[in-house]
């Protein structure tokens, strides 16, 4: 599959069940609803009736992946699954979650949603010290780490996530128990349900318990880590040193997380449709109408006309079938890409003042684009309003731009940048208009991570942002 890299992309998206006998079926079903998070890969290990894991992964779509035959063979009542988009580590089928790892106390099986920022220091201590990797990816580190640990398996795998830093929930399935954990910043969604046969379930995103028909409990917390055995429920917060906030990622609210999700208590249609109309409140334009650029920014668009009172339109339609038919394409087709991905509706758009909602610009080349192409449909006047705050530094947390070269608001200020999308005007929604449209409180409990945007970063960045500098010369 060809990356997009003027479009944002997250690095993948976990789930686990337990005490379900058709545990593999529902992972698989789960897998489909997070398929937007990761798009490259996918695997679930399931422990069956004599306890013993068994695992099937591949690279490609879920249902490129697993089959009927494939879904019958993984028996058993615990599982746990994984989508993947690659970013820290790269590609390949050794890169393909989850990992399972051979332990003293038998097979244990992680997956992980997120970055862990300083996983090349912790590398290198464990290799200096025996360990040996098998991929690239970072979350090989855990298992390393809690295989060196000593006592209880709960106070091994504590031990190991106070040694991570960065964002994560990490799912694992040992022979006699589920873990999951959520790391100390909340950077990374993670929820909890019960199913109707009384197992528990724990996915990225809410949109996967529905469609196991799951009762929503609460979502994780974050520095919390729950152990499911013997149908029992534990919690703690695994670190009683570190200090612990509840920063979730902005980009989960604007782009990532599907609309029917909630994240934290906050469903995402809703609050990007909240942010459409602060983004009308903020910068007003006179226009005929109002589109959205599919398909993330279609709730946003809808705010946004709400607001103003300017007429909502589908003058954007999206052809969802390209993306994995277009195989190393020659320069010509790479330039007629968005032709191929979005056709522009003349005879909505012919003679009018459009104003063009977007979740975010990440190059700018796609919204140059979308622009011409309204234009070249009629449109008279093309506004692009973005329902996110200007993206200025890269993501070491899990999202796909890692890197100061790739981001065209960090060379470019307002004006440059809409002169160079060649649109009438441009608009980002201010990073308190976020705020206050997500609805998170201010007092510093519950807040957003919004370093793409600021450069204030939650973490420590060890040598991320050495490497992200190094690649911009």
């Amino acid at each position: 599959m060809i990356k997009n890299h003027d479009e944002l992309h997250e690095e993948c998206g976990v789930l686990a069940i337990w005490g379900d006998d058709n545990a593999a079926q529902l992972t698989y079903y789960g897998l489909h609803s997070l398929q937007h998070r990761g798009q490259e890969a996918a695997g679930i290990v399931v422990r069956n009736k004599s306890r013993k894991l068994n695992i099937h992964k591949g690279e490609g779509l879920v249902s490129e992946v697993f089959n009927k035959e494939k879904i019958e063979k993984l028996s058993g009542n615990a599982a746990i699954g994984h989508v993947r988009y690659s970013t820290a580590g790269g590609g390949g089928i050794m890169n393909v979650q989850p990992f399972l790892f051979r332990t003293l106390d038998g097979m244990m099986g992680i997956a992980h949603n997120g970055n862990i920022v300083n996983a090349n220091l912790l590398k290198k201590e464990l290799e200096e010290n025996g360990s040996i990797f098998n991929s690239t990816s970072d979350t090989e580190v855990l298992g390393h780490l809690i295989k060196r640990e000593t006592g209880r398996f709960v106070d091994r795998i504590c031990k190991s996530l106070e040694k991570i830093d960065g964002a994560f929930a990490f799912v694992i399935l040992v022979e006699d128990a589920l873990y999951v954990a959520r790391d100390r910043y909340g950077l990374r969604p993670l929820s909890m349900g019960r199913l109707p046969s009384g197992g528990y379930m724990f996915s990225s995103e809410t949109c996967a318990l529905d469609i196991a028909g799951a009762e929503y409990v609460r979502d994780v917390e974050p520095g919390e880590i729950i152990r499911v055995k013997d149908g029992i429920i534990k919690s703690k917060k695994y670190t009683e040193t570190l200090p612990i906030c509840n920063k979730l990622c902005a980009m989960e609210y604007i782009y990532f997380s599907r609309p029917d999700s909630n994240l934290d208590g906050i469903n995402v249609h809703t609050a990007r449709k909240t942010c459409g109309k602060t983004l009308f409140e903020e910068a007003p334009v006179e226009a005929d109408l109002v589109i959205g650029v599919p398909d993330s920014s279609i709730s946003a668009a809808i705010g946004y006309s709400e607001a103003s009172g300017i007429p909502y339109e589908m003058g954007l339609i999206k052809n969802k079938y390209v993306g994995r038919t277009f195989i190393q394409p020659t320069q010509e087709m790479r330039e007629r890409g968005v032709r191929m991905k979005l056709s522009a509706v003349s005879s909505i758009v012919k003679g009018k003042r459009v104003i063009m909602i977007d979740d975010s610009i990440v190059r700018g080349t796609t919204s140059k684009r979308i622009v011409r192409l309204l234009k070249e449909a009629g449109a008279t006047e093309v506004h692009v309003r973005i329902a996110s705050p200007a993206i200025k530094f890269p993501c070491f947390y899990g999202v796909d731009i890692s890197t100061l070269e790739e981001l065209i608001s960090h060379r470019m200020n307002v004006e440059e940048l809409c002169q160079f999308i060649e649109a009438d005007s441009l608009a980002f929604i201010s990073m308190e208009g976020l705020k206050k449209s997500v609805k998170h409180d201010m007092d510093g409990n519950c807040d957003l991570c919004i370093s793409c945007f600021s450069g204030n970063y939650v973490t420590k960045l060890y040598d991320s942002i050495d490497r992200a500098n190094k690649d911009e010369k």
